[in-house]
């Protein structure tokens, strides 16, 4: 789907990135554990990028990434919503394997749905590799304190426990209960400011204090997730009474928004830049689900809170500079487990065999061709199903089943069911079998799910409406 245009836009050709080889590694750098920032957008839609398609505004920091690193067009989140996917890339496991991957998503945290304190995560893996851990922005797995990311492997942590906050009170108010935060470690603290820029602000703090140690930081913006405030709403922003209110936001507060987001990571690339960290830290930027409905999710269908490919599929870009090809596209099917055994193989590790993850450091740096994947997703139990094998796709979305050719048809319009009923059947037996793996649903889970404002506007397959 890339074009000529778009390479343009990028600042390339397409002959010089035919023809841009790998440099080696330099003696110095070889033998070196590289760094690793990990920057997690919330919310974001697969063309929310002008690298992707996005319009009304640019995304210049994240189109140099893409310019500077590899661009991923077949990425995955694994999960509809956000608490579900983040306790996948905390693990390298799909969610479904711990009791807090089951919250679709977390709104209260409850005793006995911690992931175990002996599972490996991404940071106890790296710390074992001598790594400096640190997460900032949003958490939304476990309670904090008690199960904030220290106890999982993270030796600083600042930012939010749950699902969102204001971007300038940097709390949530429900119906009139001001929530806590946000914490740095274990204390609940004082910031001043628009919500992104102070979390920018926290991830350059942890850049600049050096060290002879590795850094892995995992820097989770909370934007563009709702409450829908740009950087100059202070004085309009809305004082919310339930974090369940739809109200307000507009396309042209949406852009101001990831403007903003756009801005302060080319704040955070600036301060690698400025530490001599750049050219052997390698940068991932992705998404933890589909776009909210200011979102653009085009060519594909849905958004979050739906197993169609716009409430799965997320931007994804990669850079390390000398082991990754400037400006190159990647159709490598990937999903937000892999990154933890695709970090600690670059840390020079090998990733637990448990992990359902694979390491996509091969296809990376150009040592090997795309591999083909069976992945599963499901989502609020049987009313949700999905998998995809190669460029097959099992959906189901409440009584409907259907069966789609991705790489025919990314849309999901074309139903092939009736015309191969071996694959549709092949691929819901997979998909049975996977689940029962799985640990079950319980009724408490919905009770205190996801929230409503979704469930009344799921995109059926059969509706024929777009969505967009």
């Amino acid at each position: 789907m890339v074009t000529r245009n778009l390479l343009t836009r990028l600042g390339l050709s397409l002959s010089i990135a035919a023809n841009l080889a790998v440099p080696s590694p330099s003696p110095a750098r070889g033998n070196q554990a590289p760094n690793i920032v990990f920057i997690l957008a919330d919310d974001l839609g697969y063309a929310d990028l002008s690298s992707y398609g996005a319009q009304g505004y640019e995304t210049p920091a994240l189109d140099r990434l893409a310019a500077e690193g590899m661009r991923f067009e077949q990425a995955y989140a694994n999960a509809a919503v956000c608490s579900p996917t983040r306790a996948a890339l905390l693990t390298g496991r799909y969610q479904g394997r711990f009791r807090a991957g089951l919250n679709e998503p977390n709104i209260r945290f409850k005793p006995g749905e911690e992931i175990p304190a002996s599972t490996p995560t991404v940071a106890t893996l790296l710390k074992q590799r001598g790594y400096r851990t640190a997460l900032i922005g949003k958490w939304h797995v476990t309670k904090v304190p008690e199960f904030g990311p220290r106890q999982y492997g993270y030796d600083h942590f600042f930012g939010i426990e749950g699902g969102a906050a204001d971007y300038f009170q940097h709390v949530i108010v429900n119906q009139g209960r001001r929530g806590d935060g946000p914490f740095e470690n274990e204390t609940i603290v004082k910031r001043d400011g628009y919500l992104t820029d102070i979390l920018a602000d926290e991830a350059i703090r942890q850049i600049e204090a050096g060290g002879p140690q590795p850094l892995f930081l995992s820097l989770h913006f909370t934007a563009p997730h709702w409450p829908w405030e740009g950087p100059d709403d202070r004085n309009r922003a809305l004082q919310l009474n339930d974090m369940r209110d739809a109200s307000g936001g507009s396309l042209a507060i949406y852009a101001e928004m990831m403007k903003n987001l756009d801005a302060n990571i080319g704040r955070v690339l600036a301060a690698l830049d400025k530490a001599g960290m750049a050219d052997n830290t390698i940068v991932v930027f992705t998404s933890d689900n589909g776009g909210e409905r200011f979102s653009n999710s085009w060519p594909l269908v849905g958004y979050k809170g739906e197993l169609l490919e716009g409430g799965i599929r997320v931007p994804m870009i990669v850079r390390w500079p000398g082991r990754i090809q400037p400006g190159t596209l990647s159709q490598q099917v990937t999903i937000s487990m892999d990154s933890v055994p695709t970090f600690v193989e670059a840390a020079g590790g090998n990733p637990p065999n448990a992990m359902d993850g694979i390491s996509i450091l091969p296809q990376l740096t150009g040592k090997a061709p795309p591999v083909q994947r069976t992945l599963f997703w499901r989502y609020k139990s049987g009313e949700q199903a999905a998998v995809r094998e190669g460029d097959w796709k099992y959906l189901r979305i409440g009584n409907k089943e259907q069966l789609f050719n991705l790489a025919a048809d990314v849309r999901e319009r074309a139903e092939l069911k009736e015309i191969h009923p071996d694959i549709f059947a092949r691929l819901k037996s997979k998909w049975e079998e996977w689940n029962a793996d799985m640990l079950p649903y319980t009724p408490d889970i919905f009770s205190e799910g996801a929230l409503p404002f979704f469930s009344d506007r799921y995109v059926q397959p059969e509706s024929g409406k777009d969505g967009h």
